[in-house]
């Protein structure tokens, strides 16, 4: 006979498992994940293939050496913004305000810098840092408030772009010179060949390695890991592949450093979110907030972190933007930006929704936009024609990644 003096206890909900593109476990897993809606990242890539074949076939300037140079430094900027806003959507929240932070940044590192006579080393650091006292005062007013992210970043879209405004003041534009270590930062600083290749060996080196000692640490725990087989040729496949592109990108002037910068970001936050407890705290909150608060996360810290990496990224990307046209004016920061970089984490692969995504979708679908807007630029077809390509792009990654979470319902209850 049951007491009934005592309350039966609740079950604790159970903390969603972290999303993690490379899980290992052969072609059976990945066909098994396909099947659940697991996509990854293969739309995008088959989308990027076929973006280059048409554009290629329409222009033979398209895939030169020297247009895939420009293409990456043209990623960069937009790029890193992109990698905030996709930190952003994996706790479910949005920062409309990324384009007026990066616009304010680059017009406070020109006024620093120029007017003012500051260090680059001094000016930039102080425009960054500011937009991460803005991401924290945004956190503030999400947490205690109760304020959708929403509101408080179209306020500050429309806020900080006055701020803008108002730094420039009657000038209107800054030049940065052509001479100083931020211009040639973006524009002429490049890797040598020699450096390319030693980091191309370093990363497959490391993909190795990394595969090698998960799989050392599934197996130890009794769970299914990657053969040593397939952790050899897939560091084989990344080896050639890279190596192969920057070969190709040095029949011109190679890899620029200001790409190589992304590219750290992008690989420095792909290990935080799968390597590190911070990043499971991230993904849990994603997919279920309530959930990640029982289990004992600290939900608001979580919060804050987001809000302060997406506006300090946001103003990184902003001074690459300046340093790569050599100035500061009151249309940086605007214009497309915004949508570009919501739209390249989208296309990337980041859900909407929360919880799901990961580093490298900002790279991914910053090059698919990059490649349209250069594509149709070397076509001399209007920028309409680019608004609509995009916009078309982007509704098909949000409706595969709609059908894509269905399925993984339907899945999971089956």
């Amino acid at each position: 006979m049951s007491d009934l003096g005592t309350a039966p206890a609740l079950a604790e909900p159970e903390q969603p498992e972290p999303y993690e593109p490379e899980e290992p476990g052969g072609l059976r897993a990945l066909t098994s994940r396909f099947r659940g809606g697991d996509l990854g990242v293969l739309p995008v890539v088959a989308g990027l293939v076929v973006i280059w074949t048409v554009m290629q076939s329409l222009n033979s300037v398209f895939l030169s050496s020297t247009n895939l140079v420009n293409l990456t430094l043209e990623c960069a900027p937009v790029g890193v913004i992109a990698l905030g806003v996709g930190l952003m959507l994996l706790v479910g929240q949005i920062d409309l305000s990324i384009g007026s932070l990066s616009g304010m940044a680059a017009a406070l590192t020109a006024i620093l810098f120029v007017d003012q006579g500051l260090s680059p080393w001094l000016a930039v650091p102080a425009a960054v840092a500011s937009a991460a006292v803005i991401g924290w005062l945004y956190a503030q007013v999400f947490n205690r408030l109760g304020v959708p992210s929403f509101v408080i970043t179209l306020a500050g879209l429309l806020g900080f772009l006055g701020v803008q405004l108002w730094v420039l003041g009657s000038k209107g534009a800054i030049n940065l010179p052509y001479d100083s270590g931020l211009v040639t930062f973006a524009q002429l600083d490049f890797l040598p060949q020699w450096l390319s290749y030693a980091l191309v060996v370093v990363a497959a080196g490391w993909l190795f390695a990394a595969g090698y000692l998960r799989a050392r640490a599934r197996r130890t725990a009794g769970l299914r890991a990657a053969s040593l087989r397939g952790l050899v040729l897939r560091s084989l496949v990344l080896l050639v592949g890279l190596g192969v592109a920057v070969g190709y990108l040095g029949q011109t002037r190679g890899v620029g450093w200001m790409f190589v910068l992304f590219l750290a970001l992008v690989l420095a936050t792909h290990y935080v979110l799968t390597r590190t407890k911070f990043g499971k705290s991230i993904y849990a909150v994603g997919g279920n907030v309530e959930a990640a608060r029982r289990a004992g996360i600290n939900v608001k810290a979580v919060y804050t972190s987001m809000f302060v990496l997406c506006t300090t990224l946001a103003a990184i990307g902003g001074v690459l933007a300046a340093a790569r046209l050599a100035a500061a004016n009151q249309s940086t920061g605007g214009g497309d930006v915004n949508l570009n970089a919501i739209a390249a984490a989208v296309i990337g692969g980041t859900s909407l929704f929360g919880g799901r995504g990961n580093a490298f979708a900002a790279l991914l679908g910053i090059v698919v936009i990059q490649s349209i807007s250069s594509g149709l630029t070397l076509l001399n077809l209007d920028s309409s024609f680019r608004y609509m390509v995009t916009g078309a792009v982007l509704l098909l990654a949000v409706a595969l990644d709609a059908v894509a979470r269905r399925s993984r319902a339907s899945h999971g209850r089956a």
